[in-house]
């Protein structure tokens, strides 16, 4: 199903503006030839040609095939020139960089992943990533970029593009990630917090338009993205959906914010490797144990597939920690009533052991019309999630925020982009 326009028409000439709709149309799929066109807007033959031409001449839009015939001539269908730019995305997570390169229509088609420590600082991380995606551009056509999104596994102001804060980000607080890929790509920029690209990812997959969901993170840390009626839910400062530093009931585990007591800290993947090095020094045996002592080091991947496995100590590991986010994940349940809980992260690996931990946990905690329509699932365990989600959350801003404001200059500027987003706030 296309989703419909939200293009916010500016104060431009009636020949710009329904110009502009008709490309909006057949890049939505809202129309896909010349008599559809004129149908949906109740213009003339003559001047839905004269405005597809003129849309061709700009570059956003080109013939396709001949479509089915109504009795007469076919006519030829109209497509959205999706190969006349690029979007770049670089999903920064706290163990690894991942970045790739997508056609303007939301299809990847290149690239790159490696081990990074998020930890050695914005500088050395942002070089690594500016030199990624430079190898993934130079295998593609040489046509501009118009667009780049990044996500990184913390707090985001999306206004600034500058992570607030960051737990396990030393040295990113306030930093300008945006202006570092505007000098080197021309070309605008939006950074936002790492749930939040891999929600868009599930609003793209179920192509539902409005569609109210909650995409939980089980990773080295713990967050959520919120998707109210198809739209991502920032809050006014980007903190929404952080639930990975809520209280925790009974607890006094230090977390890595410094706080005492958040669900992180008792629930996080960095914590259940905490407590599986007590429980083996303690005496505990089996997968990860032997693991422990052959020097091979504990993750949050290495757990879930032990529990899936069959290993006792990480099934009480797994267990515990879906527990305590089930009961956190309820709260959001009650306040927000979405139809869908998506679980995903390094610990989602787990499978049905979590997942029905984290179900028993919600159904019994959460009011009964909140879960009457409830759906709780594992997300599809895709490494390009993150980038597909990126591009997602790009092609928003490029096409239903921003669009009018560039739409005339033929591809999207930095300096238009900023103008735009003044003027939305």
């Amino acid at each position: 199903m296309a989703r419909e326009s939200t293009l916010r028409f500016g104060a431009q000439t009636d020949e710009m503006t329904s110009l502009l709709r008709i490309v909006n149309m057949v890049r939505t799929g809202e129309a896909a030839t010349r008599p559809e066109i004129g149908r949906v807007t109740g213009l003339g033959r003559g001047v839905v040609t004269q405005r597809v031409d003129h849309a061709i001449e700009m570059g956003y839009l080109a013939d396709g095939e001949f479509g089915p015939s109504s009795g007469g001539r076919a006519p030829r269908t109209l497509r959205f020139r999706g190969d006349a730019g690029r979007i770049v995305v670089c999903a920064l997570g706290a163990l690894h960089i991942h970045v790739g390169v997508a056609l303007l229509d939301g299809d990847v088609i290149d690239q790159e992943h490696a081990p990074w420590d998020i930890a050695r600082g914005p500088a050395e991380t942002l070089d690594k990533a500016l030199s990624m995606i430079d190898e993934v551009l130079a295998r593609t056509p040489d046509v501009p970029v118009w667009g780049i999104g990044v996500g990184v596994p913390g707090p985001v102001d999306f206004d600034s593009g500058r992570p607030v804060a960051p737990p396990i980000m030393p040295g990113w607080n306030g930093f300008d990630v945006r202006r570092r890929f505007e000098q080197r790509y021309d070309a605008p920029v939006w950074v936002d917090n790492d749930v939040n690209l891999l929600t868009f990812g599930e609003r793209a997959r179920r192509d539902d338009d409005r569609l109210d969901l909650i995409y939980c993170k089980m990773g080295s840390g713990i967050g959520a993205g919120l998707l109210s009626h198809g739209r991502i839910h920032r809050g006014v400062n980007g903190a929404a959906g952080d639930i990975g530093h809520v209280r925790v009931r009974d607890s006094d585990a230090l977390c890595r914010c410094g706080k005492i007591g958040c669900l992180e800290a008792v629930a996080g993947g960095w914590a259940m490797i905490r407590d599986a090095l007590a429980e083996i020094e303690a005496g505990a045996t089996g997968v990860l144990a032997t693991a422990v002592a052959d020097d091979e080091e504990l993750t949050p991947e290495l757990i879930s597939i032990a529990a899936e496995n069959g290993d006792a100590l990480a099934i009480r590991l797994v267990q515990r920690s879906a527990r305590v986010v089930g009961e956190s994940i309820a709260a959001l349940v009650n306040m927000f009533n979405p139809s869908v809980i998506v679980i995903g992260g390094a610990m989602a690996g787990a499978g049905e052991l979590l997942l029905a931990e984290v179900r028993q946990r919600v159904y019994e905690l959460s009011l009964p019309l909140a879960t009457r329509d409830l759906t709780i699932a594992q997300s599809v365990n895709d490494r390009r999630e993150p980038l597909r989600g990126g591009v997602e959350m790009v092609r928003e801003q490029l096409f239903e925020v921003t669009f009018p404001r560039w739409f005339g200059d033929g591809r999207p500027t930095v300096v238009a982009i900023r103008g735009a987003l003044e003027a939305v706030a």
